[in-house]
């Protein structure tokens, strides 16, 4: 017999995770590139315009706030969609409140609305991770993926390059932010009808267990440090190759930038959503580890679209065929990646440990441009785009290590505890403390301005690269000792 009310439940839970995916997307570009060409327009100076880049740093630091989103619940609805009602309503409130403001006369007040739209746009991105983490089983949890990621990525089109087209052709920027502030409307509509999340999760009881009890939950699993380590690596190739895509096509093989922005913003964006609904549909058929290997080798290979451009003529085909199959590929990857970071979340902390593993994940984005730069002014185009593929074997290989560990997680729904070397293991995690203590004390010291002669200068670069120093050992114990248990264990 077929049981309706089960598919009707599904049906209802994917259509409110496509809307709420599209209310954590929608935001996103409203402090960022929209907002960048309504200064822009206003005729502000690039100086300015580049300042007001950094009003997005909520978004790289948002789990420090996360385990407030564990621990407490506000007094309506549930845990998770309260904290979702509260930061959609602010963002209505904030939207609409932007779209008042005049860039010329209203600056500051308008920097100061952006930054707290990211503030709650980030903090709804916290609620919505936890919420899909909590609410989808193991089977679901790759449609859900990507379900998630397609509303996402709607809502970023929408903010993004229809927000441009509608204020420039139609509207104007005020109504247009007026209009992107009534969309908000549809998460507070798809939270008021969500499903409530399972009660029988315990939570937290006090501020400090919702910050030292995920990551002790965490460190106490087997493979923890290699599963972090997997996370960073994962989608490096696609980090390193996206690092510098834009300034390839353009400088490196001469396209303008009309149709650098055209191809991307048509075919990228459908290559995108294509490969999100494929990895969705291949990984109910799938198991976690087989998506990730495939989807992780396909992301590799893809990027030797970009090495037939570098050593061929230009040709606005081979650009459209590189650019779809890059995203396409790349679109796969992040479905079967968002299962793999609900996979590895605790229901009771999946706010404060889905936040700190996808702050994690972004490492490489953020941080290969650098290398990158570097690496083609040394050896060209052709060779990096060969060394960007190569550049995700580290991650595929880091995978098939965690195998038995991420098989068991997605059977069991729980976590494959440690059973060897913990005194050792204790050490590992003094020594990332010590470093990031290290860290942390060289981040508050660039508040002071030093320069090369003083003696804070001094102080700085050796907490710095002590700091960094400590980190790298800590977690090379960490991952070496996990390889040992691994080993041990199939011996035995």
């Amino acid at each position: 017999m077929i049981d309706y009310r089960s598919k009707t439940s599904k049906g209802r839970d994917t259509l409110i995770l496509l809307l709420l995916g599209f209310a954590s997307g929608l935001p996103l570009a409203l402090t960022s590139g929209t907002f960048q060409a309504w200064m822009t327009v206003a005729g502000l100076d690039l100086t300015t315009i580049g300042f007001f880049s950094l009003v997005g740093q909520a978004y790289v630091f948002k789990f420090l706030w996360s385990p407030v989103m564990d621990r407490y619940s506000l007094p309506y609805l549930s845990r998770r969609r309260g904290w979702l009602l509260l930061t959609q309503i602010s963002l209505v409130i904030l939207i609409f409140a932007i779209g008042c403001l005049n860039p010329q006369s209203d600056l500051w007040l308008m920097a100061g609305l952006a930054v707290f739209i990211a503030f709650f746009s980030a903090s709804q991105d916290i609620v919505f991770d936890a919420y899909k983490t909590d609410i989808l089983s193991a089977e679901q949890r790759g449609n859900g993926a990507a379900v998630s990621v397609l509303g996402y990525r709607i809502a970023m089109l929408v903010s993004g390059g229809l927000a441009l087209w509608i204020a420039d052709a139609y509207l104007g920027w005020r109504s247009t932010y007026w209009l992107m502030s009534a969309l908000m409307i549809i998460g507070i509509i798809a939270t008021l009808n969500a499903r409530e999340p399972s009660s029988a999760v315990t939570t937290p009881r006090t501020i400090e267990q919702a910050i030292v009890e995920p990551l002790k939950d965490f460190f106490g699993r087997n493979n923890a440090w290699l599963i972090l380590l997997l996370i960073v690596l994962y989608k490096m190739g696609d980090a390193f190759a996206g690092s510098l895509s834009t300034t390839f096509l353009i400088r490196g093989v001469g396209f303008s930038a009309g149709e650098v922005g055209l191809v991307n913003k048509t075919f990228g964006l459908l290559a995108t959503i294509i490969g999100v609904l494929i990895g969705g549909v291949l990984m109910q058929r799938l198991t976690l580890f087989r998506a990730l290997m495939i989807f992780g080798a396909l992301q590799a290979v893809s990027n030797f679209g970009y090495w037939i451009l570098a050593v061929t003529d230009k040709n606005i085909v081979t650009m459209g065929s590189a650019i779809f199959l890059e995203n396409l590929c790349g679109g796969m990857g992040t479905a079967a990646f968002v299962a793999l970071l609900m996979t590895l979340c605790n229901k009771s902390f999946s706010a404060t440990q889905f936040a700190l593993l996808s702050a994690l994940s972004s490492v490489g984005r953020v941080y290969v441009g650098p290398v990158a730069g570097w690496f083609v002014e040394l050896y060209d185009w052709p060779l990096f785009y060969l060394f960007t593929i190569f550049a995700a074997v580290p991650g595929l290989l880091l995978l098939a290590i965690c195998r038995q560990t991420l098989a068991y997680t997605q059977i069991t729904d729980g976590f494959m505890p440690r059973e060897s070397f913990s005194a050792q293991y204790k050490i590992a995690i003094k020594l990332v403390t010590a470093g990031v203590a290290l860290l942390a004390g060289w981040l508050i010291l660039l508040f002071w301005n030093a320069d090369h002669l003083s003696p804070l200068f001094y102080v700085k670069q050796c907490l710095r690269n002590g700091g960094a120093l400590i980190c790298i050992i800590g977690i090379t114990v960490g991952c070496l000792l996990d390889y040992l248990a691994i080993k041990q264990k199939r011996l035995v």
